[in-house]
């Protein structure tokens, strides 16, 4: 378990957020990365907090990170990873980013009942959403490592 108030390196940042993206590279900047990522999140333009976001695997992808792989779990019932594909599609359609959410170990199928819900919002209600998910992995992935 870490402690998540330290400087991380861009390398640390880039495996908790799935790449290196501007979002990363400021947030390696800082002295507390992790504590100042909603901060720095805020004044990111659409354009830095699209790319932070679709650096991340989607949810039932078939190449993931080990860090995700282990995250999304093993529950590969074919009609649900079916079902997440095209969901992730539809979302991925209507609000031009990829689906992000902190799994926490959940089944995939729970997942869909969220990712149906998130479908009923609006651009901005998701977007804001997205990008806050994008920080609880990171920093639940930081306390684990």
């Amino acid at each position: 378990m870490h402690d998540v108030s330290r400087q991380l390196t861009v390398e640390e940042l880039a495996e908790l957020f799935e790449g290196r993206t501007r979002l990363v590279e400021k947030l390696a900047e800082r002295d507390d990365p992790l504590g100042s990522a909603r901060e720095v999140i805020a004044r990111l333009s659409e354009r830095e907090k699209l790319e932070a976001l679709n650096a991340h695997p989607a949810i039932g992808a078939r190449r993931l990170s080990a860090r995700s792989a282990a995250e999304q779990g093993g529950d590969a019932d074919p009609v649900v990873l079916t079902e997440l594909a095209y969901l992730n599609q539809v979302y991925e359609e209507k609000f031009g980013f990829r689906f992000v959410v902190f799994v926490n170990r959940r089944p995939k199928a729970e997942i869909l009942d969220v990712l149906r819900a998130r479908l009923e919002r609006t651009r901005e209600e998701e977007l804001d959403t997205a990008v806050e998910e994008l920080v609880a992995i990171a920093e639940d992935r930081w306390r684990r490592s």
